[in-house]
C-alpha cells in the first residue's frame, strides 16, 4: 500500500517526464501487439489506424462499468487495434477520426469537475487507450495527485507501453474476450492474442489492482469461456473477475451466425458453473 501511494504522490511528475520519450516511440509505432512499426508522427496508418493525436468520442460520467469504479469519469478514445465483430461502439473505436479535438488540460479540467461532484473515479477507454499513450500521459499529468485512474484496456500492448504507463494507473480493467487463437482471428482479425492478452494480465496483476472482464458471448461458452476461465484460476487465483452478460448483437454480429442473438438461460447456468467450479473471485 505504501508504495502504491508512494508513486501515487508523485504520478504528474513522473507522467511528464515520460512524454517524450512516448512521442518518439510514435515514430516507429511498437504500442501494440501488431508491431506495425509505422510513423505516426508522419500520419502514416498502421493497423489501427490512429495517427499522431487522439480524438475524444465522449467524454462523460458513466455509471455501466464495475461497482467499485462507478460512478466515474470515463473518458473514450477514438481508434482500436482490434475489429471485434460485435462491438457496441464500432462506429467510434473503428474510427480513429470520431469525435472531437479536446487538449488534455481540458479533459483535466472536466475530470476534476466531475470528481468534485461525486465520481469516484476516471477511466480511460475506447477503442483502446493504450494506443495513444502520449496523450495519457499529458492528461494524467495534468489530474489530481488524489484521483483513481483506471485504464480500460483490450490488453493487446507490448512491454513498450508497459513501460511507458507503469506506475500512473490504480487499475487495470482488462478485456480477456477470446479462450483460443482461431476465435480471437475470426471474431476480431487478431493473430497471437492468447499469449499476448496472458502476458499484459501477469503483469497488470504484479502491479495494479487488476480487473479482468470477459463479456460471455452466444456460442462461445465452451470455447472462449471456460479456457479463459481454467487460465484464471491456475495463473491469477483470486483474481477479480467481472463476468459480463450483456452481449447484444451490435455492430457487425449479423455476420456470423451464433452472435446474431443474446445469451440464453442455459448459456448463462453454466458459465456461472464453470466461475464455481474453478472458485472464480466473481465481482459486480
Amino acid at each position: 500500500m505504501f508504495r502504491r501511494v508512494e508513486l501515487r504522490n508523485g504520478r504528474s511528475r513522473l507522467a511528464a517526464s515520460r512524454i517524450s520519450t512516448a512521442r518518439a516511440a510514435l515514430a516507429k509505432c511498437t504500442l501494440c501487439a501488431h508491431h506495425c512499426r509505422v510513423n505516426r508522427l508522419l500520419n502514416q496508418r498502421g493497423q489501427c489506424g490512429a495517427g499522431p493525436v487522439p480524438r475524444i468520442h465522449l467524454a462523460q460520467v458513466e455509471m455501466a462499468d464495475e461497482l467499485e469504479l462507478i460512478p466515474t469519469f470515463g473518458i473514450a478514445l477514438s481508434g482500436c487495434n482490434m475489429r471485434c465483430a460485435f462491438c457496441i461502439t464500432g462506429a467510434q473505436s473503428w474510427e480513429p477520426f470520431a469525435g472531437e479535438l479536446i487538449t488534455p488540460g481540458d479533459l483535466a479540467c472536466l475530470a476534476k469537475d466531475a470528481l468534485a461532484n461525486g465520481a469516484r473515479t476516471v477511466t480511460f477507454h475506447g477503442g483502446e487507450p493504450t494506443l495513444h499513450i502520449p496523450f495519457l500521459l499529458e492528461t494524467v499529468a495534468e489530474l489530481p495527485t488524489d484521483a483513481k485512474l483506471v485504464l480500460k484496456t483490450n490488453a493487446l500492448c507490448t512491454a513498450t507501453a508497459r513501460k511507458l504507463l507503469v506506475g500512473l494507473f490504480d487499475v487495470w480493467c482488462a478485456d480477456y474476450k477470446f479462450g483460443n487463437d482461431d476465435c480471437a482471428e475470426r471474431l476480431a482479425t487478431v493473430q497471437n492474442y492468447t499469449r499476448t492478452v496472458r502476458e499484459n494480465l501477469l503483469w497488470a496483476a504484479a502491479h495494479t489492482d487488476l480487473i479482468v472482464r470477459h463479456l460471455l458471448m452466444p456460442g462461445h461458452i465452451d470455447c472462449c469461456w471456460a479456457p479463459v476461465a481454467e487460465w484464471l484460476a491456475a495463473n491469477l487465483p483470486g483474481a477479480k473477475v467481472s463476468l459480463r452478460t450483456g452481449f447484444w448483437p451490435a455492430w457487425q454480429s449479423y455476420l456470423h451466425a451464433e452472435l446474431r442473438g443474446t445469451i440464453n438461460q442455459n448459456e448463462l447456468e453454466k458459465a456461472v458453473e464453470i466461475a464455481r467450479k474453478f472458485k472464480l473471485n466473481l465481482i459486480e
